[in-house]
């Protein structure tokens, strides 16, 4: 491996870089022919952003703002990510746990009003886990005219292969491929956005993962679906369809009849490996099915809802981390710490999704805790003994997003450096946005002073921030 990714990364003298064409098997294992070819640079940036999720195209968004040149590359058919091509059309609380202060705006309060103008959200802004509720193919829409407006060069339908690094061992370019075909995109910093870390990863910068890794759900759209009645049918007859007892909730997009049911889980994937995706997307589907068999056999058939939409592709919680300068600690995030550098805020729940028993926990800033299961009773405790002052939002740091090698790189999104508690409250979309908006900008003044991204000040980066509409608290 170390051999192919040194032989694809020698560039040569800016018309093309040397690449693997092919590959042989020798004595039962893989091994990678040294074949060179030219692969044309399709393009140089400033920044180039590997992933087109919200948290990707805010970072793209921040950075053209400011007056970089910019590429987002994206590997759907859609911008958006897990809000629109996985159909999770919630965003969570902009306020603290007590609703009395607002700790998130930016470009996430920007979305959401262009989506308000055409009556694509129902907004709730003190409900603590269902703030906005959004039509997601509106917000692929949106998206599309933020990227454009901003002047960003968009690439989708284009997969990120390999990195490409000099003779100095720099990170200078991507290879993609597309319709066109095979090419370069280089660039002077870059940030990972792919949720997995797929560009650290293929640079072979330290990650991990955790042992249990929250379970991925395939989302759905139902017409005529009813709430009530399928929580009884599950707790009744879901073992039947081998349908797993775990964590129900959805809701109603804006202006439809249309209902977004996230029922399914899959357990033991790890959707940063091949093999696992495969089955994971597979058996997400399988689920929806059985949830609709369950219905047609034990449900009133004359309510019985219909499919209408699955999504593109499965809804992934978690898969590997990032090794950055700061791993953020459960207790950072349980006793809401307050950090210097801190650039995103936020309050919702630390939301345990089990892979070794049904159902979740959630645990709250207030100390208390409730493990709930559908069509069984919650349990309710807590997890701390009561204090005088409880903390009402946390913090991500920017030294969490800054992985240990590399000076022009960033991670943005959910492969960012936390502890496994923390990790499971961080990583909601509405703080997800922000540390978009927070590479975004570092990178940018990056650029502009030419430094490494480590070495630009948190406190210009905040005062950026700040002066394009963050809350930096």
């Amino acid at each position: 491996m170390q051999t192919r990714r040194n032989f694809l990364n020698r560039l040569l003298g800016g018309v093309g870089v040397s690449a693997l064409s092919s590959f042989t098997a020798c004595n039962g294992s893989t091994q990678w022919k040294a074949t060179p070819m030219e692969l044309p640079v399709v393009e140089e940036v400033d920044i180039c952003i590997l992933g087109g999720s919200c948290t990707g195209v805010f970072a793209g968004v921040r950075a053209a703002r400011l007056g970089a040149k910019v590429a987002v590359v994206e590997k759907q058919n859609a911008f958006g990510g897990v809000a629109t091509s996985s159909l999770v059309n919630i965003w969570h609380s902009l306020y603290d746990t007590e609703a009395k202060q607002q700790i998130i705006a930016g470009l996430t309060s920007e979305m959401i009003e262009r989506l308000s103008l055409r009556n694509a959200v129902m907004t709730n802004p003190y409900h603590p886990s269902s703030a906005y509720t959004f039509n997601s193919q509106e917000l692929k829409i949106e998206l599309d005219e933020l990227v454009l407006e901003s002047g960003i060069h968009p690439y989708l339908h284009t997969l990120f292969s390999e990195p490409c690094l000099d003779e100095s061992g720099k990170l200078v370019g991507i290879v993609i491929d597309n319709k066109s075909g095979r090419g370069v995109i280089k660039a002077k910093y870059f940030i990972d956005a792919t949720g997995d870390g797929d560009l650290c990863y293929r640079l072979g910068l330290k990650s991990y993962a955790f042992e249990l890794l929250q379970p991925p759900t395939t989302c759905a759209h139902f017409e005529g679906w009813n709430s009530g009645e399928f929580d009884e049918l599950l707790k009744k007859h879901g073992a039947e369809f081998n349908i797993p007892d775990g964590f129900v909730w959805g809701a109603t997009l804006p202006e439809t009849n249309v209902y977004m049911l996230a029922g399914t889980r899959v357990y033991k994937a790890d959707c940063a490996v091949a093999d696992d995706l495969t089955r994971a997307e597979i058996e997400g589907r399988r689920q929806i099915r059985a949830i609709m068999d369950m219905l047609r056999k034990y449900g009133k058939k004359e309510n019985l809802p219909g499919l209408v939409a699955l999504p593109s592709y499965i809804g992934i919680r978690e898969t590997r981390h990032i090794k950055c300068l700061y791993q953020i600690s459960d207790e950072d995030a349980m006793y809401g710490k307050h950090f210097d550098d801190a650039i995103a805020n936020g309050s919702y729940r630390l939301d345990i999704h089990h892979q070794d028993k049904p159902g979740l926990t959630f645990r709250y800033l207030d100390g208390s805790e409730v493990y709930v299961r559908p069509g069984f009773a919650d349990q309710k405790g807590r997890w701390r003994k009561e204090m005088d002052v409880d903390p009402t939002f946390y913090q991500i740091p920017l030294r969490s997003i800054i992985p240990e090698k590399h000076d022009n790189l960033m991670v943005a999104g959910r492969m960012l450096d936390a502890a496994i508690i923390a990790y499971s409250g961080i990583r909601v979309m509405v703080n997800m946005n922000q540390v978009g908006e927070a590479a975004g900008v570092t990178s940018y003044l990056a650029l502009q002073q030419q430094k490494r991204i480590r070495d630009v000040s948190s406190n210009e980066v905040r005062n950026e921030l700040r002066k394009g509409g963050s809350i930096i608290i």
